[in-house]
């Protein structure tokens, strides 16, 4: 059983970081965008990423890593659990900064420009790499 919910965790996460990798990538897109069509289009995709994708993944995540910890309380104890759980938080956090990013899109109100979505991009880039690296290195 732990390894069934363990194997659904880990596709969910991956469907869930797909999506916060794509969708910055859309508003760095869309900050660019001049024409009235494009912007439209770029609000669907938007729209339909983050609430079709990205919502599901991420409360699929949420709630198959919670039954891991249920199965496998002793994962409580290690340090190297809650630095994961502090960062899955904060990237909790950056899901719903894109969620607002979108809607001031969708209002045409977006204040940022293509560079700032540029580095804002980059960002689950660093927390995918320190939940893999404390999740398999176990470093304290």
């Amino acid at each position: 059983m732990i390894l069934w919910v363990k194997a659904f965790h880990i596709i969910a996460m991956v469907c869930w970081f797909a999506g916060l990798f794509y969708l910055p990538r859309l508003f760095v897109y869309h900050a660019e965008t001049t024409d009235e069509a494009g912007r439209e289009r770029f609000k669907i995709m938007e729209r339909k990423l983050y609430r079709g994708i990205m919502l599901p993944s991420m409360l699929a995540t949420i709630i198959l890593g919670s039954w891991l910890l249920h199965l496998v309380p002793g994962y409580m104890e290690q340090g190297w659990m809650h630095a994961k759980l502090t960062l899955v938080v904060l990237l909790i956090g950056y899901h719903h900064m894109c969620g607002a990013y979108m809607k001031k899109f969708a209002q045409d109100a977006n204040t940022k420009s293509h560079k700032f979505f540029r580095y804002f991009n980059e960002v689950p880039v660093l927390f995918l790499l320190a939940i893999i690296i404390l999740v398999v290195v176990k470093p304290f």
